[in-house]
């Protein structure tokens, strides 16, 4: 199998996860990472692209794999200008999409955010909205659109609001059930390994919620 993937994002928690995991997985042959930064890693099958990545468009002759993988996001404490933070979290999905859907690759997988939404009267959730209806227009022959609650696991930066959040839920978990279930935190390992299966295997989802991530991380080989 010559799998060749594209990694949006890889140097956040769950893009250097997902790195380390492709990496290690047979079933790909050449992980193609675009980013900001300069090459954290060696490895026979990475090839490392340092771009602007707000000028990915321009970058479509080194765009060519058979999955997309995007990962790329930010927050308000980094990223204080609302013009720029949707130039990160929108425009960067939408148009590694176009690149993805103009070289005929066929599979897209992004990370969204629960609650996303364009009429949202969260700043968040309504980017989050804006950048899966971009995607989602280019029409790939599989798109899936993850939408995990909050993710547990250590970054390397604080983020007081997902700490608090984190120790209110921690507290009413056991209460977390039915519907609520979807609220519940998700892993960013149960991420990368929802994203992977994904490729592998599909799903007649494109809307994948917590609870279904967590699923099909369990079905990950």
């Amino acid at each position: 199998m010559e799998r060749r993937a594209i990694l949006i994002g890889a140097t956040g928690l769950t893009g250097n996860f997902l790195l380390q995991k492709l990496l290690e997985d047979t079933y790909y042959s050449q992980i193609i990472v675009f980013a900001r930064s300069e090459q954290r890693a060696s490895h026979p099958k990475l090839v490392w692209h340092k771009i602007d990545l707000f000028h990915i468009k321009d970058y479509a002759d080194l765009f060519h794999g058979d999955v997309v993988f995007c990962c790329i996001g930010t927050t308000r404490s980094k990223t204080r200008n609302k013009t720029t933070y949707e130039k990160i979290d929108v425009g960067i999905p939408f148009h590694a999409a176009q690149l993805a859907k103009n070289n005929k690759i066929s599979t897209f997988i992004v990370i969204s955010a629960l609650g996303a939404k364009t009429t949202s009267r969260f700043f968040y959730n309504r980017l989050k909205g804006k950048m899966e209806e971009k995607v989602l227009r280019q029409h790939l022959e599989r798109t899936y659109i993850l939408r995990p609650s909050l993710i547990k696991g250590k970054r390397e930066e604080r983020r007081l609001g997902e700490l608090f959040a984190h120790w209110i839920i921690a507290l009413i978990k056991p209460l977390m059930l039915g519907d609520l279930e979807k609220y519940r935190p998700v892993s960013f390992e149960s991420i990368v390994k929802c994203m992977i299966y994904l490729d592998k295997h599909g799903d007649k989802e494109t809307i994948i919620n917590s609870i279904h991530i967590v699923e099909l991380a369990e079905h990950y080989d």
